[in-house]
């Protein structure tokens, strides 16, 4: 049962305010400031509240504060401050229900935002990806009106001292101002500002990479010697096949065709389903791939039994191993294409093999070796000799 006194509080008598036994909470009214209140509970506990009526004349409910934190003068001012509020119409708990409202970054991002972008989004894990490792633990913790542009500048920052390319800055910015569209765009608390619009980690320059043969031959004995042998298969299939890296991280036993010698992806980057043609050597390595009972999965994690997000640590050692460590696991996929532009095929032909709509963006992979630039030019002595001008003619 709840038990109402009227006392004139002071500190003293706050200090050794007591519930009564059998009680679990004693409510303490205060003569000097009508509706001002302690509250002391069995527990010991002892919080400041404040009553008021409304301006449709309920009488509500305040809660100042424990009384372990504020003053009592504080308060006082504080419960005075609500009573005013509610005489001029506004509503005193308005904004708390407001603040409260608001959710935090990474609520915002588990609840609303990666839920969304999995429904459309075929690159969804590497948003996962770089909110988990770059963006929550700095910014997470914070409400969405809490974070604010310095604070995004200051984790750009940070990143660039670490040394991240401006690409993945930028990356982070982008995903930041998207989640800031989509939380006003949902009429989400706190979300009627972007602070990422405008921001802005340079230019991505575009950094292609090229394996010479003897750097792939390197490559290729590191991918044997790797401990780790299901991540290894798949990264030789992806030199092998110019594939993306989910094209063979998600691959399914089913969508193997042996017969045409073809690896179908159900839906690529661009939306569509693909079908990836499979060498010789690529087929001899599925062959020699173990298959797990009761999983569809080509290249399953040895751990989870599902696809790896992210082949960084084991494609890090293996390139390390074979001397390359600046080569990015993206870089095979350059690399298969100018082995191949460079045997002569046609950028026709490799841009059916990389699944590219349009072939502005297979030219940006091909690549030249100095060899067959050199053997190009030669041909043009078949045209044209030296000398070119007739002998000069001498007077007898």
């Amino acid at each position: 049962m709840l038990f109402m006194s009227v006392a004139y509080l002071t500190t003293s008598f706050v200090r050794q305010a007591l519930c009564p036994p059998g009680r679990k909470k004693a409510d303490f009214f205060d003569v000097g400031q009508r509706g001002f209140l302690l509250e002391v509970r069995s527990s010991g506990g002892k919080t400041y509240y404040q009553r008021y009526t409304d301006e449709r004349g309920r009488e509500r409910q305040y809660k100042i504060g424990p009384a372990d934190v504020l003053s009592l003068d504080q308060a006082r001012r504080k419960g005075r401050q609500v009573v005013a509020e509610a005489l001029l119409g506004a509503d005193p708990q308005q904004k708390r229900r407001e603040m409260r409202a608001i959710p935090l970054l990474r609520e915002f991002v588990a609840e609303r935002y990666l839920p969304y972008v999995q429904t459309y989004k075929t690159s969804w894990q590497t948003d996962e990806t770089v909110l988990r490792i770059h963006v929550l633990p700095r910014l997470g913790h914070l409400a969405l009106d809490e974070i604010k542009t310095d604070a995004i500048s200051s984790l750009i920052n940070a990143m660039r001292v670490d040394g991240y390319a401006p690409g993945t800055m930028n990356r982070v910015i982008v995903i930041l101002r998207y989640i800031y569209n989509l939380a006003r765009k949902w009429k989400t608390p706190g979300g009627d500002n972007n602070p990422a619009a405008g921001l802005s980690a340079g230019p991505d320059v575009q950094r292609n990479r090229f394996l010479s043969e003897w750097e792939a031959e390197n490559l290729v004995r590191a991918i044997h010697a790797d401990e780790n042998r299901t991540a290894a298969r798949s990264i030789l299939l992806l030199l092998l096949t110019g594939a993306r890296r989910n094209e063979i991280t998600f691959a399914k036993w089913d969508y193997v065709d042996w017969k045409n010698k073809t690896l179908l992806v159900p839906k690529s980057k661009s939306g569509r389903a693909r079908v990836i043609a499979l060498n010789q050597s690529a087929i001899a390595l599925l062959t020699a791939t173990p298959r797990i009972e009761g999983n569809s999965y080509i290249f399953p994690s040895e751990v989870t039994g599902r696809p790896s997000a992210s082949l960084f640590f084991p494609w890090d050692r293996i390139r390390k191993r074979a001397g390359l460590g600046d080569v990015r696991l993206h870089d095979l996929r350059h690399s298969f294409a100018s082995f191949l532009v460079n045997r002569g095929v046609s950028l026709y032909v490799v841009q059916g093999l990389l699944g590219h709509m349009h072939a502005r963006t297979t030219q940006r992979y091909a690549h030249l070796s100095q060899e067959t630039l050199s053997d190009a030019a030669d041909l043009i002595q078949h045209v044209v000799t030296f000398p070119a001008e007739p002998p000069p003619q001498h007077n007898s």
